[in-house]
């Protein structure tokens, strides 16, 4: 609307102009040499007018004939660009879909068409990886760190390249330059991070996470628990080299963190240390209210010192009734009666999960039942029966389960990775129930003690033959029962007297079969009608050394650095292009 009253404007003022050009008297003579020329004023300016419209007509057409070369340059370099987009293109899909060949080929056009575009250079070096060429993906990737536009990505390239042979030392180099370059790059400050955390360069690592922080890739949540993380991790390492360095950095670490399990436990074992009960306490009881472990039990237990064993009952009984639907705080006071000789309440918390047990919950019942009544054969039973229980919660990081909390996943290397649960090779499956228990551990965990008697009458001599005389046998003797390694010592078996045997028999008439004897002793262990009548599984000849969950047992190859092991990414494959990447360059 502006617009079309703008443009009436102007034609009104032309239309003046024109009118009042017209309304002027007068003549306009122009003389040069011996010529003259005389005419109005109106005819003159339209005479003006005319000149120059044919003016910027012969200006255009010349203008536009100097330009043609140019256009032409420009139009050839045009459609070249557009080929190699085009083929660029076509060959990230072609990398996309695994084809190979038809990458490579694409990949050579652009070079052709558009060698100067980062595209071209990202299109080879991911061609090249597809088909397992490291070399060449490596000259790729650095021709992009040397490009000013693709120095990271081609520094990110290299990072990958370097993982994928297993070159830490480059790795860390690389990741160092690239958070140079770009402070706030997620994937360098997280390798940096994760590096220094490996060598136990704590220093280094709040610095990154300091870094980290004011370049905003972490929220100030996500902040003070991954300082809390560290610091602990700090704090564990200097435990027995610098007491007052561990205790500053687990207390800075607690306020920050103060759900973090073994911050909570550290803390409190300074605390109980300086007659700080209360306080030590209260740490323990806000972890445990996050998450209930055996580190926290322990620590409360043990957090005022000199406690005699039924104390620390009481106590850890206080602390679990905090969370009384956890099996943990079952296992917390099993094992503090256990310790304080109350084998009723050790039982009374294990009851609930007998059904259905885990190695932990076995191998206290094993505990309990070798402590209290010296019962080695029920002992047994239960260890054997936590060979096939379920797994108890460990430290778990990206599939990967440690003994004890590490700050770092040796698989990704991610900060405050490791959490509490049970592994994932360890859940039940849903074909079938997790403890498979054989009739021979079902009776043995059921049958009764059976008291032995005391006397047991002589058999019946056999009867003699009058006939023909043949060789004199040895007398058969009724042997003794075996000694069975669960019979209750209060129980003894008697003597048995050796039947008295036949002189001598006759050649033509069989043996007289020998009599059972008159009150046959008792079995230990009786048929029960609730078992069903099937062949009892075969018992090993071996049985196997069970451990419990949390003991690592002896490494057979030495100390390992599982942090220089596993730098590489983790096992898994990731979809779509990047899982064939990965796996055409593995």
């Amino acid at each position: 609307m502006i617009r079309i009253i703008l443009f009436l404007v102007l034609i009104a003022l032309a239309a003046a102009g024109a009118a009042w050009v017209a309304d002027q008297p007068g003549d306009v003579v122009l003389s040069w040499g011996g010529g003259r020329a005389v005419t109005t004023l109106p005819v003159f300016a339209l005479g003006l007018g005319i000149v120059a419209v044919v003016a910027v007509i012969v200006w255009s057409v010349l203008s536009w004939l100097w330009r043609v070369p140019a256009r032409i340059r420009r139009g050839r370099r045009e459609r070249r660009h557009a080929r190699g987009r085009h083929a660029i293109t076509q060959g990230l899909l072609a990398i996309g879909h695994g084809d190979s060949t038809a990458a490579r080929h694409h990949a050579e056009t652009a070079r052709r068409h558009a060698g100067s575009d980062p595209l071209t250079l990202l299109l080879h070096a991911q061609s090249a990886q597809l088909d397992g060429d490291r070399e060449g993906a490596q000259r790729a990737f650095r021709a992009m760190a040397e490009r000013e536009d693709t120095r990271l990505l081609g520094l990110r390239g290299l990072f990958i390249e370097a993982q994928r042979s297993d070159d830490a030392v480059a790795a860390v180099m690389i990741a160092e330059e690239a958070l140079k370059v770009s402070p706030s790059s997620p994937w360098a400050s997280q390798a940096v991070l994760g590096f220094c955390c490996a060598k136990g360069d704590w220093a280094g690592a709040l610095s990154i996470l300091d870094n980290n922080q004011s370049s905003g890739l972490i929220d100030k949540a996500t902040y003070r628990r991954q300082r809390g993380v560290l610091l602990t991790a700090r704090a564990l390492e200097f435990e027995t080299v610098d007491r007052d360095l561990s205790r500053e950095s687990v207390m800075e670490a607690i306020k920050l963190a103060p759900t973090l399990i073994p911050a909570a436990a550290l803390a409190a074992k300074y605390e109980s240390e300086a007659h700080q009960v209360r306080r030590a306490m209260k740490i323990v009881e806000t972890a445990w209210l996050s998450q209930p472990h055996p580190e926290l039990a322990d620590a409360y237990a043990h957090v005022k010192l000199g406690d005699s064993a039924r104390q620390r009952l009481v106590r850890v009984e206080t602390l679990a009734a905090k969370t009384p639907d956890n099996i943990e705080g079952a296992l917390a006071i099993a094992r503090a009666a256990i310790d304080a000789a109350e084998f009723a309440k050790a039982r009374e918390a294990l009851t609930p999960f007998i059904a259905a047990p885990t190695q932990r919950v076995a191998l206290l019942m094993a505990e309990i039942e070798r402590t209290e009544h010296g019962d080695s054969g029920r002992a047994r039973a239960w260890t054997l029966r936590a060979v096939r229980a379920l797994h108890d919660p460990a430290w778990t990081a990206d599939g990967y389960v440690s003994d004890r909390w590490r700050p770092v996943s040796p698989v990704t290397g991610r900060l405050d990775a490791f959490q509490w649960q049970a592994p994932v090779a360890a859940l039940p499956s849903d074909k079938g129930p997790a403890i498979e228990s054989s009739p021979f551990e079902e009776a043995m965990l059921a049958s009764k003690r059976i008291e032995l008697p005391k006397e047991a009458p002589p058999a019946k001599p056999l009867e003699r033959v009058a006939e023909k005389p043949v060789d004199i046998i040895k007398p058969v003797e009724a042997a003794p029962p075996a000694p069975q390694d669960n019979t209750p010592p209060a129980a003894s078996p008697a003597p048995v007297e050796p039947a008295p045997a036949a002189p001598s028999v006759t050649a033509s008439a069989p043996p007289a079969p020998q009599p059972a004897p008159a009150e046959a002793v008792a079995p230990l262990f009786r048929d029960r009608q609730d078992i069903p009548k099937t062949p009892p599984a075969p018992i090993p000849a071996v049985i196997p050394i069970v451990r419990a969950p949390d003991d690592p047992g002896i490494e057979e190859d030495g100390t390992r650095d599982e942090f220089s092991e596993q730098i590489g990414p983790p096992k898994a494959q990731a979809g779509g292009w990047r899982g064939f990447l990965s796996r055409w360059g593995s």
